[in-house]
């Protein structure tokens, strides 16, 4: 399939039949008024869309979003989704917040974009919201295009990014809730955490893959990174990279208690190519060198 170039809201908006008020930010009605073409399409800007029905598949990454009636999905600059309508299915209900990173020079949110994270989720990772969530959001989209309506003066741009940022807020925080209520399926993918890293760790997989990475367990989990640290994070209160540090450490003072394995050989099957990489990593995890740590407790 062919891929659409949305590098700008203007050409996004041409290819759907929306009027653009302003180039760098827009809200978008999806009904079925509206041309709903399955296609491929390159986004170079920001997106966030509160769906009222599916109507369609969302390709993104490795697998489809498992988005329902009243939920989100986003995409950030640089993503390509592929929107497949569903056969025979209705045509998709949706409003959409559009915003390009010009918008944000020069602005505190701009700044700090990159921390709101679900913009770099890259698989199944839909934002399913309760009535009143779904409320809350849609009050500040309203905000948003009432202000685009309204005759640009020196408030317009400080007002529209004021909204933004309080509803990306509001994301995050029913993320958070979200990650409680599928404690069912968080508790599943913590398991599978754990059994993949003992088995990483106890394999010696990193003679042959390196030190074991976020990415490698996010992807068998068919989880971004992204999300899968914030996953984590939300149930140990460790981000994935200190978890994933904390079980190599504990299985390098293991290791180092057994009499017949070498400094280099835990380095090797940690996955350090360098016995003095290990070194630096685990004195500076543990305030001592491996060797000081075997004498202490030899």
């Amino acid at each position: 399939m062919e891929i659409y170039e949305a590098d700008t809201i203007e050409k996004y908006n041409r290819y759907f039949g929306f009027e653009t008020r302003h180039p760098l930010v827009s809200i978008v009605h999806f009904d079925d008024t509206v041309n709903q073409p399955t296609h491929c399409m390159h986004f170079g800007f920001y997106a966030l869309f509160i769906k009222d029905t599916t109507g369609c598949n969302i390709k993104y990454g490795k697998t489809t979003y498992d988005f329902d009636n009243e939920s989100v999905v986003s995409f950030a600059p640089g993503q390509t989704v592929g929107i497949h309508r569903l056969d025979n299915g209705p045509a998709t209900t949706a409003t959409g917040l559009l915003f390009h990173p010009d918008f944000l020079h020069r602005t505190p949110l701009g700044q700090k974009i990159k921390q709101y994270s679900f913009f770099s989720y890259a698989s199944n990772e839909a934002l399913h919201l309760s009535s009143e969530e779904k409320t809350i959001l849609q009050d500040y989209m309203d905000k948003i295009e009432r202000e685009l309506q309204h005759p640009v003066d020196k408030f317009s741009k400080s007002l529209i990014v004021s909204n933004i940022e309080v509803m990306l807020n509001y994301c995050m925080r029913f993320y958070e809730r979200q990650f409680i209520t599928r404690e069912e399926l968080n508790n599943s993918t913590m398991s599978r955490f754990e059994a993949l890293l003992e088995e990483y760790l106890d394999s010696g997989m990193g003679s042959t893959e390196g030190t074991p990475t976020v990415k490698y367990f996010a992807d068998k989990a068919c989880l971004s990174p992204n999300y899968f640290g914030d996953l984590v994070k939300s149930e140990t209160g460790k981000t994935a990279q200190e978890y994933i540090r904390l079980k190599m450490i504990n299985y390098a003072k293991s290791s180092l208690l057994d009499p017949m394995l070498s400094t280099k050989q835990i380095a090797e099957l940690l996955g350090f190519q360098h016995p003095q990489h290990f070194t630096r990593f685990f004195k500076k995890q543990t305030g001592t060198t491996p060797k000081e740590y075997r004498l202490q407790h030899n």
